[in-house]
């Protein structure tokens, strides 16, 4: 198994509580690093995830990512829990399905939420997390973007690929202009990820039609991204800072 040594890192990591953010925060954990672990609902999930680890490394914070004030409460609940932030892995997200011929107030309903979820609080995580950075000499962001970004989505998900193309572009444009000042940035573009997230799809086009669309034989799991992400919060990446690192099972090779 894969071993980096992360006990002198702090990592805050939105959305841990289901799939993708769930393994990347079990990995941290069993890395050593101290995690403070977000999520918005499902508390019983987030708090399986920490059994047999020192409640000294783990500390569990709900926050709904769609309101302001949560979002700012929650990086000034993590600050003062545990002081510094090394790395602020932002990972929550929709994947909400709105087609185009809904009534514009539900479309726009679904549009907003995206947006506020996806990407608004992604904002604001990143605004807040410079400040804090910049006051402890240098820090890093992940963020989990998709492959919507690059190649587009479905009708139905135009939404979710907008908010992720300018969750992409935000985490490039970090990269260059706060890499003088220590703070790197990076991006995960996952393919299609067998998670919770992505049941519907699957309930409503059968499992073949993503298996249609890889190159290997198998669905990418959320356990696949988790190398990626302890060698970034490791430091041994730093000079691939505004990367954006696919992994999604070879269905979208630029």
């Amino acid at each position: 198994m894969l071993n980096i040594d992360l006990s002198n890192k702090t990592i805050l990591i939105t959305g841990a509580s289901d799939g993708i953010g769930k393994a990347m925060a079990r990995f941290l954990l069993k890395m050593g690093a101290n995690v403070a672990i977000h999520y918005h609902s499902n508390k019983k999930s987030t708090e399986e995830l920490t059994k047999g680890y020192s409640n000294e490394k783990w500390k569990i914070f709900k926050a709904d990512l769609a309101n302001t004030d949560n979002v700012i409460s929650l990086v000034s609940e993590v600050e003062k829990c545990f002081n510094k932030i090394d790395i602020i892995i932002l990972n929550a997200g929709v994947y909400l399905p709105h087609e185009v011929d809904l009534e514009n107030e539900n479309w726009m309903n679904v549009w907003n939420r995206t947006m506020n979820i996806n990407l608004n609080s992604a904002g604001l995580l990143t605004k807040l997390g410079i400040q804090h950075f910049k006051k402890n000499k240098g820090g890093s962001f992940i963020y989990i973007s998709s492959r919507a970004a690059n190649r587009g989505e479905t009708d139905e998900f135009l939404a979710y690929a907008a908010s992720k193309g300018g969750l992409t572009s935000l985490a490039k444009s970090v990269a260059r202009s706060f890499g003088n000042e220590n703070i790197k940035s990076f991006v995960i573009a996952p393919g299609f990820v067998k998670t919770k997230m992505a049941d519907s799809f699957i309930k409503k086009y059968g499992e073949k039609r993503v298996l249609d669309e890889l190159s290997l034989n198998e669905l990418t799991q959320p356990e696949d991204l988790t190398g990626i992400i302890g060698l970034l919060c490791s430091g041994l990446m730093d000079h691939a800072t505004g990367t954006t690192i696919d992994i999604n099972a070879g269905s979208y090779i630029r």
